[in-house]
């Protein structure tokens, strides 16, 4: 019952950044894939990971504290629904494509973000 309201909300109130993740997990479809949770992990070669709704992606897909991370997000999707693009998924993707540099000069963490630490707390919740 809990997994099938996961899905129903994932697919419903978060439908755009689950279609999205979709697309890219067909894109995929070739590569090692595990759940967790009822997310869907995929790995890839990219050295950063991305969340999109119930669609995780990451080259560390054995990392417990990263894939409690992006599963933060996965709960900032169901709590946020289609703001979650807005609020969470555009500023996180912005945060980290265009401010390395800045994080690395001014000694500043990733994880300052808001985006980021709500992540976490979200993901902690969530036991192996």
């Amino acid at each position: 019952m809990k997994k099938a309201l996961f899905y129903l909300v994932q697919w419903t109130w978060g439908f755009i950044q689950n279609l999205i993740g979709l697309f890219l997990f067909l894109c995929l479809v070739n590569r090692r894939h595990r759940t967790f949770h009822g997310a869907v992990i995929t790995t890839w070669k990219l050295g950063s990971s991305l969340s999109l709704g119930m669609f995780i992606f990451t080259a560390r897909p054995y990392d417990l504290r990263l894939i409690q991370h992006e599963y933060g997000h996965t709960v900032q999707s169901l709590i946020l629904g289609p703001l979650w693009l807005f609020v969470i998924g555009l500023p996180s993707l912005i945060w980290c494509g265009c401010f390395a540099k800045y994080m690395e000069k001014h000694g500043v963490d990733y994880y300052s973000f808001y985006t980021e630490p709500w992540a976490n707390r979200l993901g902690k919740i969530v036991e192996k």
